[in-house]
């Protein structure tokens, strides 16, 4: 008797569970875009290290309110006051300067008028006195925990990590992918294809998404649907930490992905989700090495990648949440009832209100190319009204981890 395909959420479980870690190197932080920290990264120094000034204006002390003050100096950025001030005295004190000693408040230049060194107060003091004072410490102190462990390094990471007194980051090293299309009607990029054949879109297609997050990349095929071929494709890939074919993985006399496997050595750990598009999807191992084999129409290939291949890649890297997330969404029109498997359809969310692609084949590339977002029908979901929210993946950037 045929094993009933997985529910989403333990398929998932079951793939991540196999992901081996990847080793950790260090890397030139300006060279970590797109990586994910390995261990929490703690401060090397405070920031501010001393009080700053928020605005243009004069330094002085609120207890001498309202003036007036004798100008006796400036504080610049780079360029500190060296002195104290005390009663009755005022530092002409620039945005990002150092506040001096003895001051705690920061009158705006809008505030006063200067008469040679003699400042007055011509409008409202801040309140309170410290309102354009950035305390020292303000953003984060030595040996506190400026970035956690499994955090994405984007370009805000990147300043606060050399903010912080860091030049290099631990992550580990691009995760190793090599795409295999296969399939006899299928022909390379470019090619005219005739009325029997296909363009071999899914592998650049899979490609371009691994190609998102840290990773080296080779693409082989079209291969034939020949079990030597495809055994002889798998067997040059021995080296790649991750094996992503595309086609041959249902059940057909010509899905051959299957045996190819276990003619390599290849352990199946599991075949076919309870997924639309998608179902026959297929996961192995061969050592630490994983394989997953994904369906040939192009959406289903989609589909699978975003929910299987892409959290694969990111818990090798040190996601640490590699599954995508959803967020809310109404829908602009009613959705009819589900059927018997989740699905994932393709839509379009202009921000607020999210609205069901007409195609939704498996085999239809234009509605993919048009979506920038899955809708989540559960298993027999009930119909829903507009207006009624939703469940949505974003997938523009290959989803939001």
């Amino acid at each position: 008797m045929r094993t009933p395909p997985l529910p989403l959420a333990e398929a998932q479980a079951r793939l991540l569970a196999l992901a081996p870690a990847l080793p950790v190197q260090e890397r030139l932080v300006t060279q970590c875009l797109g990586h994910y920290l390995a261990g929490p990264l703690l401060a090397r120094r405070t920031q501010p290290a001393a009080a700053l000034s928020a605005m243009d204006g004069y330094a002085l002390r609120a207890a001498d309110l309202p003036g007036p003050w004798q100008v006796i100096g400036e504080s610049a950025a780079g360029h500190p006051f060296a002195g104290t001030v005390g009663k009755g005295q005022a530092v002409r004190i620039s945005t990002g300067a150092v506040v001096p000693s003895g001051a705690d408040m920061v009158l705006l230049q809008e505030d006063s008028a200067r008469d040679g060194n003699t400042l007055h107060l011509t409008g409202e003091p801040p309140a309170p006195p410290e309102r354009h004072i950035r305390p020292a410490g303000m953003d984060f102190t030595a040996d506190t925990v400026l970035i956690e462990a499994g955090t994405r390094i984007g370009p805000a990471q990147i300043a606060l990590a050399i903010a912080g007194g860091h030049s290099h980051l631990t992550v580990r090293r691009a995760v190793s992918v090599t795409v295999i299309d296969s399939g006899d009607e299928l022909v390379p990029p470019g090619q005219l294809p005739e009325l029997h054949q296909l363009p071999a879109s899914n592998g650049p297609m899979l490609c371009a998404m691994a190609s998102m997050l840290p990773s080296t990349i080779a693409h082989g095929g079209p291969v034939a649907d020949k079990l030597a071929d495809l055994a002889a494709a798998l067997e040059a890939a021995s080296d790649a930490d991750v094996i992503i074919t595309s086609g041959g993985a249902s059940v057909g006399d010509h899905d051959l992905i299957r045996p190819a496997l276990e003619a390599i050595g290849a352990t199946i750990d599991f075949w076919r989700v309870g997924i639309k598009p998608g179902k026959p999807l297929l996961i192995a191992t061969r050592g630490r090495q994983i394989i997953l084999g994904l369906p040939g129409n192009p959406a289903s290939a989609y589909v699978t990648a975003f929910l299987f291949m892409m959290p694969l890649l990111r818990a090798m890297l040190g996601a640490a949440q590699p599954l995508p997330r959803t967020i809310p969404a109404r829908l602009a029109a009613p959705m009819p009832k589900g059927g018997s498997r989740m699905e994932f359809l393709r839509a379009q969310w202009d921000g607020a209100t999210v609205t069901l692609d007409p195609l939704q084949d498996s085999g239809a590339l234009s509605p993919l190319a048009r979506a920038n977002a899955f809708v989540v029908r559960e298993a027999w979901a009930d119909a829903r009204t507009a207006g009624s929210d939703v469940p949505v993946y974003l997938i523009e950037n290959g989803g939001n981890a």
